[in-house]
């Protein structure tokens, strides 16, 4: 299962006050410790910055600390994001995926379902919403939820991928297989696609397109160690 978080969102730049590089700081999401630095200088600025301002800034950090493993540290931005801008579904959002991290997936599934109900178009709370539920063995539940992901952007490798991963958890191999393949047309360097649909494809009984689909995503991903394990297990040196 792979999980997108919403990336760092453009804080507005304020008139006075606080230098420009620290709203730039915290809009960028790919140095945290920068960003952590960044947010909690526009955040030090308390009402002097708009409550939309804030309440991102929290959000902005809230991630940076979860790519640095900072789950709780995550989880009380998130919070105070939502206090300061109680409809703030991208704050539910990401919280939900942090408490997903924790193992607390009831508690993610409520975070998401929340979202949802402030934005019926929140493509990435259903998303995450379905996988919290395929790990509660909600197959069912986690295929409607990557339906509408889908329907709501049908472009998303993503969840085709995840999708194809709940069937073939199900046991429904060739519907997983057609998953694999739309989210391999979309993006086509989708190591862990190749993957699991070779896994499918081992299922099925199809040794050469499985060995293929392995051999494809070691290409990709020449350190991807299931794949070295599923050729060894096939009897083919990878």
């Amino acid at each position: 299962m792979i999980r997108p978080l919403i990336s760092a969102l453009a804080l507005a730049l304020s008139a006075t006050g606080c230098g420009q590089d620290h709203y730039s700081d915290c809009n960028q999401g790919k140095d945290p410790d920068r960003q952590i630095s960044g947010c909690t200088s526009v955040i030090e600025r308390g009402t002097r910055e708009s409550k939309e301002n804030r309440a991102m800034a929290y959000l902005n950090r809230g991630n940076a600390y979860g790519k640095k493993g900072a789950v709780d540290r995550a989880i009380a931005d998130f919070d105070k994001a939502i206090e300061i801008h109680p409809n703030y579904a991208d704050a539910y959002t990401n919280r939900g995926n942090a408490y997903d991290d924790k193992g607390e997936v009831d508690r993610a599934i409520a975070d998401h379902t929340k979202a949802i109900a402030l934005n019926p178009n929140d493509v990435l709370a259903y998303f995450n919403r379905g996988a919290a539920y395929q790990k509660k063995g909600e197959f069912d539940r986690a295929i409607a939820d990557s339906d509408k992901a889908i329907a709501l952007n049908p472009k998303f490798a993503l969840a085709y991928f995840n999708r194809g991963s709940v069937y073939d958890d199900k046991g429904e191999v060739d519907p997983a297989i057609a998953d694999f393949d739309k989210a391999i047309a979309l993006n086509p360097k989708f190591a862990a696609a190749y993957h699991n649909r070779g896994v499918a494809f081992a299922k099925k009984g199809d040794k050469e397109r499985a060995i293929a689909d392995f051999r494809k995503t070691l290409e990709i991903d020449p350190s991807n160690q299931l794949a070295k394990n599923n050729l060894k297990a096939l009897g083919v040196t990878p």
